[in-house]
């Protein structure tokens, strides 16, 4: 008998609003990385002023993404029992709780925004990013999860 692939609770039309969502920080928290890393490198202020908007675009998709994620991981005990999904949610929790609080610090004026605090925050959330992707590329890809089987 087939085991059955564990299923994302929240959707849309049969489709997972997890992935859907999860795009839209990466790229932004990158982003901020990047335009950090320009405003270092130049003290142009444009470079301050992208990383504040990108940062609070990317904390406000990352809480929706987070949602949508911990609808999935509470509604399906065959998610729960994936070995990637406890570090891939756990440190999405802390990279989205850095991203928040890299938000805050990104209100403050020039200099103080970026650097140190608002780069190095950056910097921890790509890193911590890129461990809980290599989770939820796993859990997709090798364990199933979310994917409709056919046949």
């Amino acid at each position: 008998m087939a085991r059955e692939n564990p299923r994302s609770t929240a959707r849309i039309a049969k489709h997972p609003i997890h992935p859907i969502l999860v795009p839209f920080p990466i790229v932004c928290f990158v982003g901020t990385l990047l335009t950090d890393l320009a405003y270092w490198r130049t003290a142009d202020m444009m470079w301050a002023d992208f990383s504040a908007w990108l940062v609070t675009v990317g904390v406000i998709m990352g809480w929706l993404a987070a949602l949508a994620g911990l609808i999935d991981f509470l509604g399906d005990r065959l998610i729960r029992e994936q070995a990637p999904a406890w570090p891939h949610v756990i440190g999405n929790a802390v990279a989205l709780v850095l991203a928040t609080l890299n938000m805050l610090v990104h209100t403050h004026d020039a200099w103080t925004s970026v650097v140190p605090w608002g780069l190095t925050l950056s910097a921890l959330v790509v890193l911590i990013l890129l461990f809980t992707g290599w989770m939820g590329w796993s859990m997709v890809y090798r364990h199933r999860v979310g994917v409709v089987a056919h046949g």
